[in-house]
């Protein structure tokens, strides 16, 4: 069942995010991580890439970037890179890849898709190649409640509109703000726990690599 939903002007994809809105978010040092984490000019195979905002600037690091997405509408913001429209959980091309990236909190789904995604990913990824994964560490889940109920992302004002706990998950509803326009977007982010995550990354045949940053919200895994 999909937990997501989404409102506002343009294109709403299937898991509720905003095309237009996406394309006005700002890269956030995202690719300076994910450079850091893979070999110099490494083939990477971005899952789940949006509008670009971090495939097109680790292009511009000198990586041969290949982006994927659910949603053509988020494609056609990405120039001069080759991109496929599928779903992460059905995609399996034939190219293998130095590295795989899945940002963005998208390992945060419910557990199933969760696991999914993670098979997807290591069918695309070489012997020797490198995973980094973008989630929300067990602390954030503790730590959300307290945090800003309204904040900046470049151009956006960001609001809280509601946010509750659930059996081992958050819902939330943001509102985004851009001159005249006013988006919105319920979702739901699934903790998972530290044995857990082991235990799945073992399931797909990976293994868990390093922490990338102090925050443990970026980390690396590697064939098993």
């Amino acid at each position: 069942m999909n937990e997501n939903a989404g409102s506002g002007p343009g294109e709403i994809t299937s898991d509720g995010c905003a095309v237009e809105l996406y394309a006005l978010v700002p890269s956030g040092g995202e690719a300076a991580i994910v450079h850091a984490a893979v070999p110099e000019g490494a083939s990477i195979l971005e899952l789940g890439c949006g509008t670009g905002r971090i495939s097109q600037p680790l292009a511009g690091l000198g990586h041969r970037v290949h982006g994927v997405d659910g949603s053509a509408g988020m494609l056609a913001h990405v120039t001069g890179l080759p991109v496929t429209c599928s779903a992460i959980e059905s995609l399996r091309l034939e190219e293998r890849f130095d590295a795989v990236l899945l940002a963005s909190t998208l390992l945060n789904a419910e557990p199933e898709t969760r696991r999914a995604f993670l098979a997807t990913c290591r069918h695309h990824l070489a012997g020797d190649g490198v995973a980094v994964f973008q989630y929300q560490p067990p602390a954030w889940f503790d730590a959300f409640p307290d945090a800003p109920r309204e904040s900046r992302i470049g151009e956006i004002t960001v609001v809280t509109r509601m946010c509750r706990r659930l059996p081992g998950a958050i819902a939330c509803e943001l509102e985004y703000r851009a001159g005249d326009r006013t988006w919105t977007h319920a979702w739901t982010s699934h903790e998972i726990a530290d044995a857990e995550l082991t235990a799945d990354l073992a399931a797909a045949g990976l293994a868990f690599g390093r922490w990338l940053t102090e925050d443990h919200a970026w980390f690396t895994a590697r064939p098993a």
